[in-house]
């Protein structure tokens, strides 16, 4: 395999060969996630969209299982690339494939058996419970297709094939975005059709991106009788993997508790915040496409300690995602109440969901520092570090916040939580950057 954009192209250009595709993938999630939103908000029916708001939270979780075989996976193997160790990537590639696929089988039991318990903490009441159980019943169902897809995607980009996860990933949206409208509108399916796109474009997804991994068998395997792995790389996904699916964990632990303050101010402060998550993911997948581009690159260099190239490359990252977000989230906060209105035209909707939308872009930049410092921790292997961040931007740090704003400002402390706990996480990344460098010293 070919080092040389690893080991000497300028950074600039290793940074964005690698990130563009991945940004791109991510663009195209975006434009999903929209659609399915869009689409929902075209019924005009306030329940049906929080009823789907409040079970974003399950598609996040399966997200969060997949991210320990896929983040796990990948930051071990960008660090054995750099190594040399091909043969040990095979493994390790199978291994997290196939560990994927018996992990969404067990999430379908698990969560067939404790479907009404589940929903019942996720917040449905009497008026969102139908709509509810319908996106839930089929999100479940597709629970593999789902998990499976992260460490397909995750870890062709840990060997620098982001082009190859791209088109996967891009096949399977476009394939959800004609659905959608199909199943949600023309055939009246509503939650259900929302849910049963997602699944079907993510199973088109894993198709797509088998095949480039099965191409690509020089480096990464599917064959099942490589899923031999020593127990020291098992632990190296492990404790890496965890932490990152914490993160997405946190999320949907963080759009719970959203909803639960929210709830007793009514349905439409929960519609209005499930339309403004929406709408800041257009900031945050970009972001997110970024900071998982740069990880082959991040990784290499650390495996094959060139410290000094490593360097390069973190600073570099922090000026692209700051910059960006700095320049995307003055558009939002400028346009947020035509954004809001895209999708419903409620005037309460509009109002609350605009200032919700305005809070949640003003502190994207510090998101940047997570975004840069986290995956750096994970792919050196720094996994307290790495943990640690994972449960604190949208887990402990937001909930203390959350907890004491709202009993001193209320409903504008429930709003202003998330902005605040970004700002909070970013100096405590910052501050554990110092200290894995000056370990490394």
């Amino acid at each position: 395999m070919n080092t040389d954009l690893f080991e000497n192209a300028s950074i600039p250009k290793a940074y964005f060969t690698f990130a563009l595709p991945v940004v791109v993938s991510m663009v195209i999630t975006l434009v999903y996630n929209l659609c399915d939103t869009y689409f929902v908000s075209q019924s005009h029916n306030v329940h049906l969209v929080a009823g789907v708001s409040l079970c974003a939270p399950l598609f996040t979780l399966m997200l969060a299982i997949g991210d320990i075989f896929g983040i796990g996976g990948s930051s071990l193997i960008s660090r054995l690339l750099g190594e040399k160790k091909i043969e040990t990537i095979k493994n390790v590639s199978s291994f997290s494939f196939y560990s994927s696929i018996f992990t969404g089988i067990l999430v379908i039991i698990l969560m067939t058996l404790f479907k009404g318990p589940i929903l019942n903490f996720l917040g449905a009441t009497s008026e969102t419970i139908t709509h509810a159980q319908d996106y839930y019943k089929y999100i479940v169902f597709g629970a593999p297709a789902i998990i499976f897809s992260i460490p397909m995607a995750n870890n062709l980009r840990g060997v620098g094939l982001a082009k190859e996860s791209m088109i996967g990933t891009v096949f399977g949206s476009i394939v959800n975005i004609i659905l959608d409208p199909i199943f949600i509108s023309v055939l009246g399916l509503g939650a259900a059709g929302a849910a049963s796109a997602t699944v079907i474009g993510y199973v088109a997804t894993d198709i797509v991106l088998a095949y480039m991994v099965v191409k690509k068998k020089d480096i990464l395997s599917l064959d099942i009788s490589h899923t031999n792995v020593k127990s020291n790389f098992i632990y190296d996904i492990f404790v890496i993997g965890i932490p990152a699916s914490i993160t997405n964990l946190m999320q949907s632990f963080n759009v719970t508790i959203l909803n639960k303050y929210l709830v007793p101010y009514g349905t439409t402060k929960v519609a209005a915040m499930g339309i403004a998550l929406k709408l800041n993911m257009i900031i945050m997948l970009v972001m997110i496409g970024f900071a998982f581009g740069a990880q082959p690159l991040l990784g290499y260099n650390y495996g094959a300690k060139n410290t000094k190239r490593l360097k390069e490359v973190i600073k570099f990252d922090l000026l692209v995602e700051i910059g960006f977000s700095v320049i995307t989230g003055i558009i939002l906060i400028v346009f947020a109440r035509n954004a809001i209105g895209v999708f419903m035209k409620d005037t309460a909707i509009i109002k609350d969901g605009a200032l919700m939308l305005r809070l949640l872009s003003i502190s994207t930049p510090f998101v940047g520092i997570v975004l840069v410092f986290t995956t750096l921790f994970q792919v050196m292997g720094k996994a307290l570090f790495a943990f640690i961040l994972s449960i604190a931007r949208q887990g402990v740090v937001f909930y203390m916040i959350i907890v004491i704003a709202s009993m001193i400002i209320g409903y504008s402390g429930i709003i202003s939580a998330q902005a605040i706990s970004d700002v909070v996480t970013a100096i405590i990344a910052l501050i554990f950057y110092k200290l894995a460098f000056r370990a490394q010293s």
